[in-house]
């Protein structure tokens, strides 16, 4: 196979310094865009295994290191600076696809590189669409939460259409990562403050507010920091997971400051969320689906993945929760491990970003809401003349909550993964020839 496409049509084998920074060129495309890090491994691997070729990929935040072995004893070691902050579900699929030329002999190894070249300039979802996707995402989602009132609704999709073109906009005059989080989410606070004030058309849970902040959790990164945490990579899942914290820290503080812009507060007592009907949960889901791949550029043919399966999990989840009454962190255990067993084989099998994929199924699963709930206890419980028991104990709650609905999730999910990427290593060969 080396032979094949590193000496096509007479053109003489490259030297094994321009191969190992092909490789890494690879890695890296794969690594920046949202793949998991163990399929970074893998491919890096298989690579090599094409050329003939020894390696020892190391993978750091900031970093990817590769060490290069041939044949004849020659070695070769180089660093490609990275930063895997983003997700393109395009760009990994397309390289996906480029690989697999090249391992069919179809392309050598210098033109599978050059496509490689005009793949990283491939843009995002664009402007128009994504804003449209992060408006009826939002809306989708304070419709599971149990949003029924027409002027709310409209609010939500202003505020979140209002976010998403803050976002393209502010991503061309910045590179800093939390800017764009926390500019969309004043917006949100801002919005769901003028509805409590002037038009009263907010619960409790200011869901006006915080439908257009759901849409900016960084799921992808906690996934990818969970499995690197699995895998032994503490380094990378460290980060991974500050990365993620720090930007929902900077979606807390966004809205919170928009509220208090107006006077309005984010109220931290006990409340009870509207089951909606099956239908209506189902649609919404689908709803937020799509607009998560939207967000993740996923090529339109592929959305139907997510999209069918995340559906399905939404059914089995209202069922858990309303004909077994089961609590919302079983339920939704439930409905992750049915999107892990099926998005973990379809990953494989297309080898697309695993995280980016089983979040966009599950996003309206995250629980945000009590995530920003707590965030504003804990800003109140800074003032002790407004601490009261029922506070406290609120606060408490929503961070349990949050807590334990996120690791119920993280193990539905992933667990299905773990034990695959375990198969992968032990029986590769029975793994590639039934997937």
């Amino acid at each position: 196979m080396s032979q094949k496409n590193d000496q096509s049509e007479g053109v003489p084998s490259l030297t094994i310094a321009k191969q190992a920074e092909v490789i890494l060129a690879f890695a890296k495309a794969l690594f920046v865009n949202g793949q998991t890090t163990t399929q970074v491994i893998r491919e890096a691997q298989k690579i090599a295994h094409a050329l003939s070729l020894n390696i020892l990929l190391g993978v750091r935040w900031g970093e990817l290191w590769l060490h290069v072995t041939d044949p004849s004893g020659a070695q070769f070691e180089c660093i490609a600076v990275t930063e895997p902050s983003s997700v393109h579900m395009g760009k990994v699929i397309a390289t996906r696809q480029t690989l697999d030329a090249f391992y069919q002999g179809t392309l050598t190894l210098e033109q599978a590189y050059e496509k490689l070249l005009r793949i990283s300039s491939q843009p995002p979802s664009k402007t128009w669409l994504f804003t449209l996707a992060a408006a009826m995402g939002a809306v989708a989602l304070g419709v599971i939460f149990g949003l029924n009132e027409w002027p709310a609704a409209c609010l939500i999709f202003l505020s979140a259409a209002l976010g998403g073109v803050a976002r393209r906009y502010l991503v061309t005059i910045t590179p800093n990562l939390f800017v764009q989080p926390l500019v969309a989410a004043g917006i949100a606070g801002i919005v769901g403050a003028i509805a409590v004030q002037y038009y009263q058309l907010s619960s409790s849970l200011r869901l006006v507010a915080l439908c257009p902040c759901m849409v900016l959790v960084p799921g992808p990164h906690f996934l990818n920091s969970a499995l690197d945490f699995i895998h032994g990579r503490l380094h990378l899942g460290l980060a991974r997971l500050t990365l993620a914290g720090l930007i929902c820290v900077s979606i807390s503080l966004g809205v919170l400051l928009g509220m208090s812009l107006l006077g309005v507060s984010l109220p931290v007592e006990p409340i009870s969320y509207r089951i909606v009907p099956l239908w209506q949960d189902m649609i919404s889901a689908g709803i937020a689906i799509i607009a998560y791949s939207i967000f993740f550029s996923t090529p339109l043919k592929l959305i139907v993945w997510p999209m069918i399966i995340g559906v399905l999990a939404h059914m089995l989840r209202w069922q858990a929760l309303v004909s077994f009454g089961a609590s919302i962190a079983t339920a939704s255990f439930l409905a992750c491990l049915l999107v892990g067993i099926v998005l973990t084989l379809v990953a494989y099998k297309q080898r697309m970003p695993f995280a980016a994929l089983a979040f966009a199924a599950v996003v309206s699963m995250v629980p945000g809401v009590y995530l920003f709930r707590m965030t504003s206890g804990m800003v109140a419980l800074t003032n002790s003349q407004h601490i009261t028991f029922t506070l406290l104990s609120q606060t408490i709650y929503d961070g349990l909550n949050a807590l334990v609905i996120t690791i119920a999730i993280s193990i539905g999910l992933l667990g299905p993964k773990v034990i695959l990427d375990k198969m992968a290593t032990k029986h590769p060969k029975w793994l590639q020839a039934n997937l």
